[in-house]
């Protein structure tokens, strides 16, 4: 959050130091702020980006329990005025480092400032995982895209592709056929991983169209995508077909780079290991959400983890 000041930006003033500062404004981050300030502590939510995390791409949420459809970016907002009402204070800068002493961490921020606390949760979810296919990097943002509610209304009318089959790719897949004239949905398997829900609804869209047991080879155009190579992986047969845009959904890597090499317990991919409590191995430090290696992704079990991570937080460290 910005204010106004005689006709200059300025960012809201912060301590030095808070009882708990948490690294990520989405779903698991401002739930762990709202329980936090619960139980008494002095909150920092650090966000780079906007509150609400990838909820803010999201078009309509249908799972949340207690509203039968709300937008990403109205629940986004809910949740942090929620946190904030209560004296949860927000910062937007990038996390670069950590640093550990006895009794405190050490989160540095890129704009110079170090902001010190007793106990920390990382809450800084996920980005999207890449083709790492010729042309992927060339074309981004020139027809490929992670985004379909960020990016879907360019391509009205057009033909566009999305590649995965689970639940964000057959969400996405059915946003955009209300814009696109043709969506086909490239997966490298027979049968989608989505949701019962949202397959029935792809599978009655008579402008969605599927291309099974097939990858992207590579993203072909010239100022922006004109084409896509594409393998079927039964036949191995290997063939070119144009496309105005591809949208890639097919997985998710965590956000981490901020933190020290080697030092936190990670799974093969890079999430955080925690306990029931979503303690890691490092004292004091917490991690919620989808940076955490857990089996179901999704806003609801991100509030949970942060929740459990706030609580357990205010218990074990800081005798509140």
């Amino acid at each position: 959050m910005f204010f106004k000041i005689d006709g200059f930006t300025k960012k809201p003033e912060i301590k030095e130091k808070y009882d708990l500062v948490i690294i990520g404004g989405g779903p698991a981050g401002l739930t762990a702020a709202l329980y936090g300030v619960h139980g008494g502590a002095s909150v920092l939510v650090l966000e780079k980006a906007l509150e609400g995390g990838q909820m803010n791409t999201t078009d309509i949420i249908e799972n949340y329990p207690g509203f039968k459809s709300i937008s990403g970016e109205e629940l986004s907002r809910l949740m942090k005025e929620h946190a904030a009402k209560f004296g949860s204070e927000f910062y937007s800068s990038e996390v670069i480092g950590l640093e550990f002493r006895e009794d405190l961490i050490l989160t540095k921020l890129d704009d110079a400032n170090t902001i010190k606390s007793k106990v920390l949760i990382i809450a800084s979810g996920s980005k999207p995982k890449k083709l790492n296919v010729k042309g992927e990097n060339e074309f981004t943002s020139k027809g490929v895209s992670y985004c379909a509610t960020c990016d879907g209304h360019f391509f009205k009318d057009k033909k566009v592709a999305v590649v995965g089959g689970g639940n964000s790719a057959v969400e996405e897949a059915i946003y955009l056929s209300n814009i696109a004239k043709e969506v086909h949905i490239i997966h490298r398997r027979d049968k989608l991983r989505a949701d019962k829900l949202y397959q029935d609804r792809a599978f009655s869209r008579d402008n969605i169209k599927f291309k099974w047991n097939s990858v992207v080879e590579e993203i072909k155009g010239d100022l922006k995508v004109k084409s896509l190579v594409i393998k079927n992986t039964k036949t191995n047969e290997v063939y070119e077909e144009e496309f105005d845009g591809v949208f890639i959904f097919i997985g998710i890597l965590p956000e981490i780079s901020f933190l020290p090499k080697d030092l936190f317990e990670t799974d093969e991919y890079g999430f955080l290991i925690t306990d029931e409590n979503m303690l890691t191995n490092i004292y004091r430090v917490y991690a919620a959400g989808d940076v955490r290696h857990k089996e179901i992704r999704q806003i609801v079990t991100a509030a949970s983890d942060g929740a459990i991570a706030a609580s357990n937080a205010i218990r074990q460290y800081l005798n509140l």
